[in-house]
């Protein structure tokens, strides 16, 4: 029914196989185990864009985290109308919820792939997902794109005396299909608990680291908010005991898968977050930049035409226009020639009448009204 999830993860495990135990050897254990480990690689590499994408939505998301509040405190009554307004705030500013869950929703069938894939190598079991084959004959059975030599391959492997598809509480029964002509012996539980605990304890811890740092950086409002209060409990303890819980039940792989799914996570949180608030922060410093060339100097007038398209700047440059349009108009005064002195019988000389501007005092309305 799941064949469009288990045949590709299947391959994607094929192809590591090959690679590796080219190196090291097809049947070695450690060869298995980084198949599964780049298999987990793999798929986050190619989620790596979906998961910067799901980091911006979580910020966009805390940022309108107040008009979201406003418009379900406004349309309290309204459930229709609210979520009207809400997808039209989301459409204004280009927010798509659905790209915070896609990195969880795409490795949820991986996970369950890479879980049924790795119990089809051994289907001796009864129960959900097993054959009830006999141990021949499950060595002689091919496992989607394994053939039955990979798959012989397969149960010869051991990771330091264990088989990676064993878990902690794998019935006896089961671990009789590992005993094969090249490894003759049953797998000792004690090998199995060996490997598989520190796993586990490596898995939860980094569990819950990875879910503090993404706790961290919430935002107060976020943090604040019952539901997401919950959530961080649940991330916080309950997930990493989960998986000190269930560890028993898991195969080495599964383990596995979990260890260096968190690791990635660890590394690939700090790279995208630094990245992030490289890009916020040039942000920032581009605004105050802007801002200052903006300002006014201490002490002088702020200037309007610096706004460009304000009014102010509008009415100066028509200003400027009309003026340059207007013929000049000379100010300075035309020099007129000095009078000539007139002789007197009194031998004086007549003082040269002083130039003086004419004014209309004389013919102001004011004063032909008083007249």
């Amino acid at each position: 029914m799941l064949n469009f999830i288990y045949y590709p993860v299947s391959a994607i495990l094929w192809v590591w196989h090959k690679v590796f135990g080219f190196v090291l050897g097809a049947d070695s254990g450690i060869a298995w185990a980084l198949s599964v480990v780049f298999l987990v690689f793999t798929l986050r590499a190619v989620l790596y864009k979906p998961f910067v994408k799901q980091v911006r939505t979580t910020r966009q998301m805390q940022e309108l985290q107040p008009q979201i509040k406003a418009l379900q405190k406004k349309y309290a009554g309204d459930r229709q109308r609210q979520a009207v307004e809400m997808q039209k705030l989301q459409k204004e500013h280009g927010f798509n919820p659905i790209m915070g869950c896609l990195p969880v929703l795409a490795q949820a069938p991986v996970f369950i792939g890479l879980f049924h894939v790795l119990r089809s190598f051994n289907r001796t079991g009864t129960g959900m997902g097993q054959l009830s084959m006999t141990p021949a004959e499950n060595a002689a059975t091919a496992n989607y794109v394994f053939s039955p030599a990979d798959v012989q391959s397969f149960l010869d492997a051991r990771l330091f005396g264990a088989p990676i598809s064993a878990a902690i509480t794998t019935p006896v029964a089961q671990l009789e299909a590992y005993i094969t002509d090249n490894v003759p012996d049953l797998p000792s539980r004690l090998n199995i608990i060996l490997v598989a605990v520190p796993l586990m304890i490596i898995a939860s811890i980094a569990t819950h680291f990875n879910s503090r740092a993404s706790v961290a950086r919430q935002s107060e409002a976020a943090a604040a908010n019952p539901q997401s209060a919950i959530m961080n409990k649940l991330a916080l303890y309950v997930f990493p005991l989960g998986v000190l819980v269930g560890g028993p039940f898991l195969p080495i792989a599964i383990l596995l898968y979990w260890v260096s799914n968190n690791m990635w996570t660890y590394g690939q949180q700090h790279l995208v977050f630094r990245k992030i608030d490289a890009e916020e922060e040039e942000k920032k410093q581009e605004a105050i930049t802007r801002r200052n060339d903006n300002a006014p100097k201490p002490g002088a007038r702020p200037d309007p035409t610096k706004k460009k398209g304000s009014p102010a700047a509008l009415k100066t440059a028509d200003s400027s226009d009309e003026e340059e349009d207007q013929p000049e108009i000379s100010l300075q005064k035309s020099e007129k020639p000095a009078p000539k002195s007139t002789g007197t019988s009194g031998g004086s000389t007549s003082k040269p009448k002083q130039n003086r501007p004419q004014t209309n005092r004389g013919n102001s309305p004011k004063r032909n009204k008083r007249r």
